[in-house]
């Protein structure tokens, strides 16, 4: 079935490849080329990619102890433990995972220990948590067996302010004129009904 002899088969890299004619032009990069016919709209422009990937949550070692704040924008999954304040984009806090100090991320998992308060859009206490301090969710799901106490405080997603109104006195009224203010508070009086 299997041959031990056999020897596996390598992919060539781009030196090894046979060499190219002089004669022969370079491959065309397509991003540099103008497609665009006259008298045609411009095309939309690609969409940005985001600045920084946060790719895989930093994790903090089940025998490590960190002292003092932790503060970004990366995930983080603490199975250590920490004293002091953790602010990051997602935060998981392990089985083994203990921190004493407040915690604010978008989404907060906790597993392990956490005395502080606690502040994210949504937030999931799973049946292991150990959890001493108040909550400011959007969400908030807590499994039986976990251990709260503390206050639910749920935050409401920001609203834009409404425009103020600005009332303005009729082009009529002048400081002088008895009959025009008399008028006035008439029109004011009416408007309230």
């Amino acid at each position: 079935m299997f041959n031990k002899t056999s020897k596996p088969v390598r992919p060539q890299s781009d030196a090894s490849r046979a060499p190219v004619k002089a004669n022969t032009p370079p491959p065309l990069d397509m991003s540099t080329v103008n497609m665009k016919t006259p008298g045609a709209p411009a095309p939309a422009p690609a969409p940005a990619a985001p600045a920084v990937s946060r790719g895989a949550p930093s994790l903090l070692a089940a025998h490590l102890r960190i002292e003092g704040n932790i503060n970004g924008t990366a995930d983080l999954q603490v199975d250590g433990n920490v004293r002091g304040n953790v602010k990051v984009a997602h935060l998981i806090v392990g089985e083994a995972g203990n921190i004493e100090g407040d915690v604010e991320a978008e989404t907060i998992e906790v597993r392990g220990r956490v005395v502080g308060s606690i502040s994210g859009k949504a937030v999931k206490l799973y049946s292991s948590a150990y959890v001493e301090g108040d909550i400011t969710h959007e969400t908030l799901s807590i499994d039986i067996g976990a251990f709260f106490q503390g206050r639910c405080l749920q935050s409401r997603p920001a609203q834009p302010a409404p425009a103020p109104v600005v009332q303005t006195a009729p082009a009529s009224y002048t400081s002088g004129d008895a009959t025009a203010m008399n008028s006035y508070d008439f029109n004011a009086l009416s408007d309230l009904k």
